[in-house]
This record gives structure tokens, sequence and C-alpha cells, in this order.
């Protein structure tokens, strides 16, 4: 499902005008009266509600002036609160405006921050407050009128209602810009924006309704949005039906690189996690000293004591050994719980540069790499990394707070400057490929903020890899596969306490509902609302 940022959304309204002939009049109707059907569908009792519509004077309020004359229509108390002289209304925002008076919808003008202490009380009467103050085109923070008026909505506490997306919010970004309004349900238009999937813009927009406003398919395809959602009917389609003869040898080999002394659990579940989505063999890497306490911890994978005897951490010696053990194997995990010592790093460089099969990184493995600035220049689309926003900041040498601000622009730039995939985790996890296609996730849940859980996806990801999916379609399918599986956890068990463990134990019940293998109807149960909303 393509996700549009303001200025793809600009250039397709402007192809469908300019080109296509459907005037932006038509276009404003059309979002107007979906909106309105989509707020009565939230809102069945809205008709006998009391309604206020805060407006702007651009078309954000122009969309709301026509909700409000539908609304009106229907026998609604209505009454619209334009925030601006009517004078600073144009174009069809002022013919739908024309319209409100035309059939009677009262029309009060708080241009000024004086007027609208004085229409506070009238406002604070409505029942639900219809959001048409700004719209997608936002870039800098609000202030002034705006800021006192959104300030008071979300002071009133009654239900509301968001025009295209919820005032204030940064549609590219889903960032406040200062102050934003906080939605029960948004009506957008023509396609979702990436601000309405991204936190914390997506806990402002509430339920999400997107309306189809008449933009021919073939413009959107020619504006070609980089940008979408990781939908259950997108990724059901990845999945590859296994055939009755199937066996373990093809079913891929995987070599995970990882643990040393008191991190050894990390590469025994990044290991289980790959054989608990498919992978046939599995061997784990680790130094030869904690080999015995792996080989207990999971009986399905095979171990690869490296380096010297007794050893707790990998040493210069370690490296022969991992090479020469890559022969037969379909794809390599490195950095879940390995260490950052010298000797750690030049083994995650000989993988990097003499690797003629996927390369998955993370954790340690992915600190390694920022401590070797040259390094990061030999990365390739063979390799995927799979940094949490701390390891990004490390990576990209940006303080995390700034990467949060832009999620999938951190993402996409490290991704296509350094030709490689890149998988930035946290909610709302964000899939860059080298080509500038940027996915987002939105299975999982809260539970998941517990250790362990990065080095699951790990495993997730390297085992798709290693059963021959590339590795594009291996990082879309495993972040959804992963945050699936933690949703069957919290269905059953609550969200908080979820153990990672307990996360890659749930991977096939995960990938029976993409599969069309369920019998219980869980397909239906996980169905994604943004796809229901379409």
């Amino acid at each position: 499902m393509y996700l549009v940022c303001a200025e793809k959304m600009r250039q397709m309204d402007m192809a469908t005008i300019q080109s296509f002939g459907i005037p932006g009049r038509v276009l404003m109707e059309n979002a107007g009266r979906g909106a309105t059907q989509w707020l009565l569908e939230r809102f069945p009792d809205a008709l006998s509600m009391r309604i206020a519509v805060m407006a702007g004077r651009g078309n954000n309020g122009g969309d709301g002036f026509v909700m409000g004359r539908y609304l009106a229509g229907k026998g609604a108390d209505v009454t619209v609160y334009l925030l601006a002289n009517e004078d600073r209304v144009s174009g069809d925002a002022a013919a739908n405006l024309a319209l409100l008076h035309s059939v009677g919808v009262p029309v009060v003008s708080v241009p000024d921050e004086e007027s609208f202490a004085k229409n506070k009380v009238s406002i604070s009467h409505r029942q639900l407050i219809i959001d048409a103050i700004l719209g997608t085109g936002l870039r800098s923070d609000v202030k002034g009128l705006y800021e006192k008026a959104i300030r008071f909505i979300n002071s009133l506490g009654r239900p509301v209602f968001s025009v295209d997306i919820p005032s204030g919010v940064d549609s590219d970004t889903g960032q406040p810009r200062g102050v934003c309004v906080k939605a029960a349900a948004t009506a957008t238009f023509g396609f979702a924006k990436v601000g309405h999937v991204l936190f914390p813009g997506a806990s402002f927009t509430g339920d999400l309704r997107i309306i189809d406003i008449g933009i021919p398919d073939f413009i959107a395809n020619e504006v070609a949005p980089k940008s979408r959602l990781l939908t259950q009917s997108m990724v059901s389609g990845y999945i590859r039906p296994r055939q009755p003869d199937m066996h373990k040898g093809r079913a891929g080999h995987l070599l995970v690189v990882g643990c040393s002394q008191g991190k050894t659990g990390a590469g025994v579940m990044a290991s289980v996690a790959a054989m608990r989505t498919g992978a046939g063999l599995v061997t784990l890497a680790v130094p030869a000293g904690v080999n015995g306490s792996v080989e207990s911890m999971a009986p399905e994978v095979m171990t690869l004591p490296a380096g010297k005897p007794g050893s707790t951490r990998f040493d210069e010696t370690a490296e022969e050994h991992v090479l020469a053990n890559l022969e037969g194997k379909k794809a390599v995990a490195i950095g879940p719980g390995m260490g950052t010592g010298p000797a750690a790093g030049k083994l995650l460089r000989t993988l990097i540069e003499n690797s003629r099969i996927p390369v998955i990184i993370d954790a340690d493995g992915l600190n390694c790499l920022a401590r070797d600035h040259e390094l990061a220049s030999r990365l390739n689309d063979r390799i995927v990394l799979t940094p949490h926003p701390g390891e990004m900041s490390r990576l990209c040498k940006m303080a995390v707070d700034r990467i949060q601000a832009d999620r999938a622009g951190c993402a996409k730039n490290f991704a296509t400057e350094h030709k490689a995939h890149l998988v930035l985790k946290g909610a709302g996890t964000v899939v860059a490929h080298p080509d500038g296609n940027v996915f987002i996730n939105r299975t999982g849940n809260p539970g998941m903020a517990s250790g362990g859980m990065g080095d699951v996806l790990t495993g997730v990801i390297a085992g798709l890899v290693c059963q021959g999916y590339p590795c594009d379609i291996a990082c879309r399918l495993g972040v959804f596969l992963h945050g699936r599986a933690a949703d069957i956890v919290g269905m059953k068990k609550g969200e908080i306490g979820i153990l990672a463990s307990e996360v890659a134990a749930a991977l096939p019940e995960a990938i029976s509902t993409l599969s069309g293998n369920n019998h219980d109807g869980d397909a239906c149960r996980f169905r994604d609302p943004y796809e229901v909303c379409l």
C-alpha cells in the first residue's frame, strides 16, 4: 500500500487537475463527502450532536466546509469556526465557503487570538470537533492563533475528527510541529501519508480511513511513491509453499556467528528463530570456551567451536575456523552477543569483503562496523543491517533524537548511500533498500520492549535468506512475521512480560496466518486495519 509524502501528494493532485482534467473543486467535494461518510460510520450518533468545524483558510479548511455542508444537510447542528477573515479564503475553499452561506450554515470568523478567546465558551459547548485547520503542507512549527486553537481543542476532552491529517503533525515524518491535534479518527485523501503510520503521528491519527477522491491509478503509478506500508495481503504473496518432498538440505543452511561469555543467549535465540522460520540447518559459531554451555541450550542447532580452547571471546584464530565452514552455507548472520574486540571486528571485515553469500549484521556486528569507518564503503546489496536507533546513531554519527525525528528519511539515506538493506527497528520498523524504496511495518506491540527481540529478528531474516528469499523480500517478510508472532503472544498472554523466546516459538503460527494453511480464522483475526479502510 502506497504511503506518500506531501510533495508526492501535491504532484498527484496537480496532475489529476491539469493533465487528467478533474477540477480541484470536484476533488474537494469528493474528499469532503467521503470524510463525512467515515465520520458518520465512526461516530454513529454524530447527527444528534452539536458539531464544530474548526477550519483554516486553505484547502484543508475547504474540505471542512464541504463536510459542514453535508452534515447540515443531514440535519446536524453545525457551526463553522473560521480561523481567519473570510476575505483571506480563496480558490476552491472560497467557493465552498460561499455554499455554506447559501444553505444557512453558521460561519464564525475568528481571525485573531482576541476573537478566539471570546468564542471559547461557544466552542466548548460543541460535542464533536472536526479539525480542518492545517493539512499536509505544514513545514514549520505551529504558533499564534493556530497553536492556541489546537491546545484548546485538546483540552476539551471532546472526540475529534481530523481532515487529512491531525493539524500540527508533519505528514512526512509523523513528528508534531510544536503542538498537534490528538484525533480519535482521521479521513485522509487518495493515499495514507507516511506521518499517519510512523510514531508519534500514528498515535495522534486515531482510526484512519483512506478516501478515494478520484486520482487515477496511472497518475499514482507515474508519480511512483517510494514508500509503502507492509500489509497482510502484500506479505502473504511472499510466502513460498513447501513441496511435499522438501528436506532439510533444500531448506538452506545458515551460519550464525555470535555469543561470548555472558551473552550466549543472543546467538542461541537468533539460531532458534532461524529454524522456527523454516531454515533447514543452522550452525552457530561460538568462542571455543563457551561451546559446552551453548550446546545444551538448543539441541536442534549445531555448534562450531572457534578459536583457542577455553577462549570465551572470539580471538585471532577464530576467523580461520569460521571461514573454513562457509562452504555449503546460504547466508551468514553475525553479531548477536559476539563482543566488539579487535578479533571480532577483523572477522566482520573479512566476511564483508570476501563473502559471496548474504551477510546479516546485528548488535555487536553493527558496533564493530561503526568503529571501522572505511569498512562502511564496502557494503553492498548482499548485506542487511538491523540497527535499533542507538546502533543507527553510531553508524551514521547522528544523535538518536534526530534519527527518531525522521526515521524513514534516515534509513533511506543510509541504504541508498551504502547500497545495503537497512532495517531500522522500533515502533513502526522501517525497511529501506538500496534502490530508495522504503517499507514501514506496523505489526508488533509494546511487549516487544525487552531483551533479545532484536536477536530473534536477526534470526528470522537470516532464516528466510538462507531458504532462498532475496534480501529485500526477507527483510520485509521478516519484520512483519516478527511483529505478528509478538502479536500472537500478546493476544494469549498480554503485552507485558513477553519473552523473546516466546516470540520465536510463535513464529510457525505467525507464518500460518499468511500461508493459507491456518484453519481457525487467524488470517481474518489479524486483518490489517488499513486494508479494511481502502
